[in-house]
């Protein structure tokens, strides 16, 4: 069984008014939702805090049948930060870089990270969306 998870997050102005969103899927049935206002951010933030709710959750939907978990997201920054092919040069996005790293090692489950266009992480986007609504 694969848990895949698509996460976002976007700020109103950069930095702005932000909002999170994730969705867990598990063999292709989502099996959680998620949106939150978060304040005042940049959208980078954001993005790490939107992947930082998601390792949290999805601790809750691992089980022994659980082989692989892939975390999608359309922010190329914080993909390519995470598996190691940019550097962090932010201090603000330094710190979330290593709270995400602080729960993956919690997770025995391999994960993936892979960055997707925004147009295949539409439920995530209005997710987000539907935050900045509800504020």
């Amino acid at each position: 069984m694969k848990l895949s998870v698509f996460t976002d997050g976007g700020s109103l102005g950069n930095p702005g008014p932000s909002a999170i969103g994730f969705v867990v899927y598990l063999n292709k049935k989502i099996v959680e939702e998620f949106s939150l206002y978060i304040g005042y951010s940049t959208n980078n933030q954001a993005e790490y805090t939107a992947l930082i709710a998601a390792l949290q959750s999805v601790k809750k939907h691992i089980n022994k049948d659980v082989k692989e978990i892939i975390f999608y997201s359309d922010s190329k920054l914080m993909v390519n930060q995470i598996n190691g092919y940019y550097k962090i040069k932010s201090q603000p996005i330094r710190k979330l870089f290593l709270e995400v790293q602080k729960k993956l090692l919690v997770i025995k489950t391999p994960i993936k990270f892979i960055h997707i266009l925004r147009e295949k992480n539409r439920l995530a986007d209005s997710l987000v969306k539907k935050a900045f609504s509800n504020r």
